[in-house]
């Protein structure tokens, strides 16, 4: 079965970096523009957040030492730093390019995504991949509140948190503006708690450019090496950004403002991975001091990472209830509320106990892959081919929004 799931991500991979690259050869100067097309700071700031979850905050402390260890000869091509931001950022960032183009540009002349068959299975796609975020949220816990339990052991008032947390992205869901709030909230929340960690190691611009000097070099270098599975542990992190892909291109495309191709997928790689850079710097920097995150530290990663949590599941929860049509207007916001909170903490539990698997949901996402450009050949070919502009109707706010830049 491994090796079947190996074979599947780097086919997968391939797939989706070949059409990375015919997307920005073929639409070089392309303006992508969304249907509720925002300025760039707010794009991506919508985009990173909800791109990314608790993983980002709780896992890097607990991933350096396994990538330094020597009995796991093959990360010793590169430090753990780099290691973790292979695992993170720049190329696996180019999938989220993919997708935001083609729903933003593509999908409306295609409508792949309408075939009921399709809409079932994209949107089972995404109740499984919010339950896994929370799923992965409740198993680190007890790592980050050690006071709370054994440290190790998830006891009941984990679950309690974490159905609080599904309670508050069910009801920030409710309304598009609490989305967009959110989004700029989190990522000011994410840089207060980079530049306060920063100054509590004492770490000051020279230890922060000596570990930026180290990634860059260290993953720019080997970033070939990153595009195929290092080992399982590499490849449950490309399963996991496959099973993100469709859904955070397919609710990020709405906001894109006006954006050329290859702007986009610059602005795609580079800009997300400047604080991914940074943060992973100082987290690095307390992992080779020994610098301790109980207490104050630890309180301010659990509320950030509370806060990506929401982020994530309120965008997502907000994509799939509309493409099922569970909105508050057809059943009310308590009704809706409900039915959201039910099915993710659900499927939370089946995760937790491994009864379901990310790998699974993310092979699923390169079938939708394989069938979709299936799809175009055989049935579109010659409507995409023809395409030279955003669809005309997502055009009438992009003077606005071209007016701000």
């Amino acid at each position: 079965m491994e090796s079947i799931l190996s074979v599947i991500i780097t086919f997968g991979i391939i797939m989706a970096l070949v059409m990375v690259a015919f997307c920005v050869v073929k639409w070089w100067n392309v303006r992508a523009i969304g249907v509720a097309p925002v300025p760039l700071f707010t794009f991506i700031a919508i985009l990173f957040t909800s791109g990314l979850d608790v993983g980002l905050i709780m896992f890097p402390l607990g991933e350096f030492p396994v990538y330094a260890d020597p009995e796991n000869a093959e990360y010793a091509f590169t430090n753990p730093l780099s290691i973790e931001f292979g695992f993170w950022g720049f190329l696996i960032w180019s999938f989220y390019f993919l997708t935001s183009f083609y729903f933003c540009v593509i999908e409306p002349r295609v409508k792949f995504f309408e075939i009921p068959a399709v809409r079932i299975i994209n949107n089972i796609v995404i109740v499984g991949t919010c339950a896994f975020t929370a799923s992965l949220f409740l198993i680190y816990l007890p790592f980050y509140i050690p006071e709370i339990g054994d440290g190790e052991t998830v006891v009941p008032a984990f679950y309690v948190i974490v159905f609080l947390t599904i309670l508050a992205a069910a009801y920030s869901s409710t309304d598009i503006k609490y989305v967009r709030v959110l989004s700029l909230a989190s990522s000011f929340l994410f840089a207060a708690l980079v530049i306060f960690m920063w100054l509590y190691a004492k770490m000051g611009f020279g230890g922060l450019a000596g570990n930026l000097a180290e990634l860059t070099s260290g993953y720019f270098g080997n970033i070939h090496r990153f595009a195929a599975p290092i080992n399982d542990y590499h490849e449950f992190y490309l399963f996991w950004w496959f099973a993100w892909s469709i859904m955070i291109g397919q609710f990020t495309s709405r906001f894109v403002g006006g954006l050329r191709t290859q702007t986009l997928l610059l602005a795609l790689l580079v800009i997300p991975s400047i604080p991914l850079a940074i943060w992973f710097s100082v987290l690095y920097f307390y992992y080779e001091n020994g610098i301790e995150t109980a207490g104050l530290v630890n309180l301010c990663m659990i509320i950030v990472g509370i806060t990506f949590v929401v982020n994530s599941l309120d965008s997502l929860i907000r994509l799939y209830s509309d493409n099922l049509s569970i909105t508050v207007k057809r059943f009310g916001r308590p009704t809706y509320i409900a039915i959201n909170v039910a099915a993710l903490f659900g499927l939370t539990l089946a995760f937790q106990s491994q009864w379901l698997q990310i790998q699974w949901v993310g092979a699923i996402v390169v079938g939708i892959y394989v069938a979709c450009i299936l799809y175009i050949v055989l049935n579109k070919r010659q409507e995409v081919m023809a395409i030279n502009a955003s669809p005309e109707e997502n055009t009438l706010d992009f003077h606005k929004i071209d007016a701000v830049h």
